[in-house]
């Protein structure tokens, strides 16, 4: 028989240690150190008190754990499989000092495969020693929650569905990338158009009592609420992609409010308010130079003049509307009333390493930082690379790199601020020529507006104090502006509240990087919350996952929140 939380709780220490005996192999005082914090509410609560005492443990405790929880690896089917998981479990050990820690089971639950051992061997064989003991922790801390979730008959069937649903998506990709396994799903494809009917499909099935695919290409859900003039939660996500992406950016944000429909359906249970999902058609800017064109067109922010905006293949974003039976002419009716909106939500996956290295599943979104890009271009003198002294060069290239380097030191200068440069060519260049001319991308971030402009600021003037002092020319255009959008604090409590609820601390972070929320900031409070990712919280990249324990978390975090809602309406 499965235990329970109130059979734990009510235990002498020897019996609920003995209840926990095995979660971590090799340090049974973990159990105990973590038991002194009983009661426990939920499991989750469970699951950081462990984690914490794992990490108040010694250093002779950590290396047991390590020892006692080395993975014994797939056996493969095939023989090119166990050498491969031979040669990397050596060079592991040879590398690292101690044989690896896998976690058992992927992040749907199943036991782990060859070709999963081998991905996860191979990502963590160059590790730095500090990072790779971290990963190893957590891969301990995984195998704990499997093995508490099999004790305690606890089945995370909400995030498993999820799970699936995002697998069962991704089937769809645009050519050239569906051939060889990748995901890719751009602007009104063929492939973007399947996943709309797909999503739509899932919301009839789930109860939605209107759903329909609007004239820019969301895919807009609406759940009644128990009085016809009931003012209207706003919530949702996007279901495109970038290139050779990953499963949950975005697609997260649909699917757990289309759960918690589902499950309000099949109880035959109404809220004082409607509940409207909105899977946005685009919000990653690849197909066409426009971005956040579904949540924009919400906001009446869709112009019409990227209309006459071209693809790749020189289709016209009007011609791809009309192929895809939309009329550009009804994209101005979709502008949402926030008069009659309580808010807008987002539930996204982190898309960063924070959550994952404190071991926290959900957070509470403080605010979505402010971007500028620019395109910039700086032109010297191509020269010849032998004949050229090292004083008379003009050296567009150099240049950049001295402007990079400025760019990363500036950055780290301010909490909360970022620099990239994604982009960097030198346009026809030669071995043997010294380069005449650079360009490359400024991606510049920061949590408020005030913030990222004096960081521009700084940057747009080291540029031209280094071409001046080099003799070279530079040009700069802005391609993008977007301000800061600081979580509204009513709506931020509310998912900190949502996150106590599940018996986990309520952390509170700020997003670096833009979302749909930015756009729906413009006319309602909005706020949202941050899923753990794994794979150190890689994104925009076919390693990006999280758990369906994690997703679980999350469905149950924002069904507090719809319930704190209702008893605000005094239902």
């Amino acid at each position: 028989m499965p235990h329970t939380l109130a059979r734990l709780n009510a235990a002498t220490a020897d019996d609920a240690a003995s209840m926990l005996a095995g979660l971590y192999p090799g340090a049974p005082g973990i159990a105990a150190r973590a038991l002194d914090e009983r009661p426990f509410a939920t499991l989750a609560q469970l699951k950081q008190a462990l984690r914490r005492a794992v990490d108040g443990a010694g250093g002779e405790v950590l290396a047991a754990l390590i020892d006692a929880g080395a993975s014994t690896l797939p056996k493969g089917d095939t023989s090119a499989e166990r050498d491969e998981l031979a040669r990397l479990a050596a060079a592991y050990r040879e590398r690292h000092g101690h044989d690896p820690v896998l976690a058992t089971h992927d992040a749907r639950g199943r036991e782990l495969d060859a070709g999963q051992a081998i991905a996860s061997l191979a990502r963590r064989l160059d590790h730095p020693v500090d990072i790779e003991r971290k990963e190893t922790l957590i891969a301990l801390h995984r195998n704990a929650e499997l093995r508490l979730r099999d004790a305690f008959g606890d089945r995370p069937a909400l995030g498993e569905d999820i799970w699936d649903w995002h697998e069962q998506l991704s089937a769809h990709s645009d050519p050239g990338y569906a051939e060889r396994g990748l995901l890719t799903v751009t602007y009104l494809t063929d492939a973007h158009r399947a996943c709309a009917r797909q999503i739509e499909t899932w919301m009839r099935d789930g109860g939605f009592d209107e759903v329909g695919i609007d004239a820019v290409g969301n895919v807009v859900g609406r759940y009644r609420a128990a009085t016809a003039d009931a003012p209207i939660l706003l919530t949702g996500s996007h279901y495109d992609t970038v290139r050779n992406a990953g499963k949950y950016d975005g697609r997260l944000g649909i699917f757990v409010p289309m759960a918690c429909v589902r499950e309000l359906s099949r109880q035959g249970r109404r809220l004082p308010f409607q509940i409207e999902v909105v899977a946005f058609a685009e919000e990653e800017g690849q197909r066409y130079p426009a971005t956040f064109l579904g949540s924009g067109a919400l906001t009446g922010d869709f112009q019409p003049a990227w209309l006459d905006q071209v693809d790749a293949d020189g289709i016209s974003m009007r011609e791809a509307l009309r192929r895809a039976g939309l009329r550009a002419e009804d994209i101005p009716r979709l502008r949402r009333d926030p008069a009659r909106y309580l808010g807008f939500i987002e539930v996204h996956i982190e898309q960063g390493p924070v959550l994952y290295e404190l071991g926290l599943p959900l957070a509470a979104v403080t605010s979505i930082n402010g971007c500028v890009r620019y395109r910039v271009r700086i032109q010297g003198m191509a020269s010849h690379a032998g004949t050229t002294p090292m004083g008379s060069r003009r050296d567009a290239a150099t240049a950049a790199a001295e402007l990079l380097l400025y760019v990363e030191r500036r950055a780290a200068a301010d909490a909360g601020s970022v620099g990239t440069v994604g982009m960097l060519e030198v346009p026809n260049g030669s071995i043997n020529v010294v380069p005449g001319e650079c360009r490359f991308s400024l991606d510049l971030r920061a949590p408020s507006d005030a913030q990222r402009d004096a960081l521009a600021r700084d940057v747009l003037a080291e540029l031209a104090a280094i071409c001046a002092r080099r003799g070279l020319r530079q040009t700069t255009e802005q391609t993008m502006r977007a301000s800061a959008a600081p979580s509204h604090p009513r709506w931020q409590q509310r998912w900190e509240r949502a996150i106590a609820a599940q018996g986990l601390p309520p952390h509170c972070m700020a997003s670096g990087a833009g979302h749909d929320a930015m756009k729906l900031h413009e006319i309602m409070p909005q706020a949202m919350l941050f899923v753990r990712g794994q794979n150190h919280g890689i994104s925009h990249n076919p390693l990006e996952t999280t758990t369906c324990d994690d997703i679980q978390l999350a469905v149950q975090a924002y069904g507090s929140l719809l319930d704190e809602l209702a008893r605000e309406s005094g239902n």
